[in-house]
């Protein structure tokens, strides 16, 4: 079990299984900044409700480049010279699409534009960031309170365990906006290694969100106090990793 990281970012936080997760980080008191975006700050009514001096809510739409910017900056403000040591790609989007439905290229490309492109640009951004905070430790140790990139994948990312196909909510675009997502993760980690930034994707489980839907196994507290809970455990042998919320190995 590592320290707390210092600053968190968490994307996608106005509900659902980010929003949980800062209600989870909030209870960390070793953390010194929890940074939390949304695309419409007056609208996260629950994110607002918040009250915590160590929480700004700040504005991000993940498919512009002009809005990422913004957010490192002001990012950059609040945390100093200590960089970044938590970056948590939660944000995303479940485009109904599958092998048989009528061929539209605007759909395929926003699911894949907000579900993987945009993480490897913001995660790319925050980098100075985080090379920032993992040049303050010495030694090849990696942890989330070094530096890391944290990625809210899926279950139905795997390729492995992929039996149903579009079955579910016509899951084509988004089993497979998932799949690259986990290529990022084991590529990032290999070409960050030396930088001593660890980068992991997790999926979360069936959860009851506007997404999972109200039949979903898992309630969003249940989800992400677990998730939180593991990414304190990360450490060498994680990294480049896809795992389960309590740290078990999924398939690729």
């Amino acid at each position: 079990m590592s320290p707390s990281p210092l600053s968190v970012v968490v994307t996608g936080a106005n509900r659902g299984i980010g929003l949980g997760l800062v209600q989870q980080l909030v209870k960390d008191k070793g953390i010194k900044h929890i940074i939390a975006t949304a695309r419409d700050v007056e609208k996260a009514t629950e994110l607002n409700a918040i009250k915590d001096p160590r929480l700004h809510v700040l504005p991000l739409t993940v498919t512009s480049d002009k809005s990422i910017d913004t957010l490192v900056s002001k990012v950059g403000e609040i945390v100093g010279s200590d960089g970044l040591n938590l970056l948590v790609n939660n944000a995303g989007i479940a485009v109904k699409y599958g092998s048989k439905t009528e061929p539209n290229r605007a759909q395929l490309t926003e699911q894949l534009d907000v579900n993987t492109v945009s993480v490897v640009i913001v995660s790319q951004k925050f980098l100075p960031l985080l090379t920032t905070a993992a040049s303050k430790v010495s030694g090849d140790a990696l942890s989330v309170s070094r530096a890391a990139v944290v990625t809210i994948s899926s279950g139905l990312g795997s390729i492995t365990e992929n039996t149903t196909g579009s079955a579910l909510f016509d899951a084509l675009a988004y089993r497979m906006s998932k799949s690259a997502v986990n290529q990022f993760t084991r590529t990032f980690a290999i070409d960050l290694k030396d930088e001593h930034i660890l980068a992991v994707s997790f999926c979360p489980g069936w959860v009851q969100t506007d997404m999972g839907g109200q039949q979903a196994q898992l309630t969003v507290e249940q989800s992400t106090s677990e998730l939180v809970s593991s990414f304190n455990k990360l450490g060498n042998e994680q990294n480049g990793g896809y795992f389960r919320r309590d740290l078990t190995p999924f398939q690729f």
